[in-house]
């Protein structure tokens, strides 16, 4: 059939990263729809003052495009950015990009044996297959608290961030705790006047082993890149054994948990004064049922004068600021929800259907599941980057959507050559997937969790083995696994 026609929806790392393997398999006719102004993703919208990674920038790049110029051993939001931007031009991927296209809708055509894709505009689009790679932290979460609309200030959410609010000297409420707030809170708390942090559970929260990277780094890297490909080696070395403590299955899990969370109790220790604040940073949960949190500067800020740690429910919102369960109102002249992103919703806003009309969010209504968190029974030529249970604890996910790049570009060059033309994986083999993913993920430390990794009674985000298995299970298509639909 020549080269089939291709849309992949979002321009971040994993709708580039596709974008390019396709590229290198010889596919020629891609699109890349993103409904911003600009590629990137969410390092395109997290522009919130401290914003960075907490993954060693060594390894959260593509491994196509290593970058001997990193600033830092943890690179900033501007300088991974920047990294994306370049080096997707310099592979010529912006050129495959359409920016300012949302789509809404995706459905398959039956009578046409093709995918109709709906921008919000009423641009219909045709394509033989659709990659969504539009993420799990896409979507940002702002409660519905009673009294939202009355507040007299600013209220806006990390991903949201607004430039044009000046925080100087105001008094200002960060709402959540998470892998933003712990960035966001030391970046404006030197501006404001007083800092109101609430906390509905707290981190684990362990040092962060920066450094600056200077000139001789630089060179070193330049010169002899086996360098920079050892330290990658070391640090996916020692991301995998973190991945493996945390998800409970490895005989390194009691050791490494221990000595993760003596490193917590001592920083803690270390960091804040005062006992009672003390008493309500440590969390009430096992270590691994959330992210694990690094920083060498939360704990710091929130030891200050001005700034106050909240336990209390927020119960609704005034004018003037938040009440809380014990009725107390507190003052606020700006809101920031640091609250997170809908990471269970997959491709929450899109209506999708397949053959036979078949509705995807009402196949995913108890939970989203995907045979390698790729590809769902009945829906032909659609696949999934950054699907369900492909999230980690810990590593970078780069590395798993590289995997999920590769093996998407293996489909689409038999599709190009004839040897396939509408799959999907087979209902069994989906199935016999998903009770793997979910047995293995009831014995991890992730079950039982009260956190964002569930939906209802599923774990529906997070991967549970180490991402060398899924870089294996994924780097030669099966295909008795898939199905040729008409």
């Amino acid at each position: 059939m020549g080269s089939p026609r291709v849309v992949v929806i979002g321009a971040g790392f994993g709708g580039l990263g596709v974008a390019h393997a396709l590229r290198e398999a010889g596919v020629t006719d891609v699109t890349v729809l993103e409904r911003a102004p600009e590629v990137g993703g969410v390092w395109r919208d997290n522009t919130y003052p401290g914003a960075a990674c907490d993954v060693p920038t060594p390894l959260y790049s593509w491994s196509w495009a290593p970058n001997p110029d990193w600033g830092r051993r943890y690179g900033t939001q501007p300088e991974i950015l920047a990294y994306l931007r370049r080096t997707a031009d310099e592979a010529g991927l912006i050129d495959l990009v359409r920016t300012g296209v949302e789509v809404k809708a995706a459905e398959y055509d039956e009578s046409r044996r093709r995918w109709r894709v709906t921008t919000g505009d009423g641009e219909t689009i045709e394509a033989d297959v659709v990659v969504s790679a539009v993420g799990q932290l896409s979507n940002p979460v702002v409660p519905d608290i009673p009294g939202a609309a009355t507040f007299a200030g600013p209220a806006f959410h990390s991903a949201h961030w607004r430039p044009d609010v000046d925080l100087t000297g105001k008094r200002v409420a960060v709402v959540g705790t998470g892998a933003s707030a712990i960035q966001l809170v030391p970046g404006i708390v030197d501006r404001v006047a007083g800092l109101t942090v609430f906390q509905r559970s707290a981190p684990y929260v362990v040092p962060k082993p920066d450094q600056a990277y200077g000139p001789r780094h630089h060179q070193l890297f330049r010169r002899r890149p086996w360098t920079q490909q050892l330290e990658r080696r070391t640090v996916f070395w020692l991301s995998e054994q973190l991945n493996a403590a945390l998800g409970g299955d490895s005989w390194l899990s009691t050791p490494l948990t221990t000595l993760l969370r003596g490193a917590w109790r001592l920083k803690l220790r270390r960091q804040v004064r005062d006992p009672a604040l003390r008493r309500r940073l440590v969390p009430d949960y096992p270590i691994g049922c959330k992210r694990l949190l690094f920083s060498n500067d939360w704990y710091p800020a929130l030891d200050r004068d001005h700034v106050d740690v909240v336990t209390d429910r927020v119960t609704g919102i005034e004018p003037g600021g938040l009440r809380t369960a014990d009725r107390r109102l507190h003052e606020a002249d700006v809101i920031i929800w640091g609250t997170g992103f809908a990471a269970t919703e997959f491709l929450a806003g899109v209506e999708v259907r397949g053959a036979g009309g078949t509705d995807l969010h009402e196949v995913w209504a108890d939970g989203a599941r995907a045979h390698l968190g790729l590809t769902v029974p009945g829906f032909p030529n659609l696949f999934c980057v950054y699907g369900p249970n492909t999230n980690l604890g810990g590593s970078s996910i780069i590395g798993m959507m590289e995997a999920q790049a590769g093996w998407i570009a293996q489909v689409v060059r038999r599709v190009a050559d004839g040897g396939a033309r509408r799959v999907a994986v087979r209902a069994e083999v989906a199935d016999a997937w998903d009770r793997e993913m979910q047995s293995r993920l009831s014995r991890s430390a992730w079950a039982g969790c009260d956190s964002w990794y569930r939906d209802g009674t599923r774990i529906t985000t997070n991967w549970p083995g180490l991402v060398q298995e899924y870089v294996e299970r994924t780097a030669v298509v099966d295909w008795s696994e898939l199905e040729e639909i008409g």
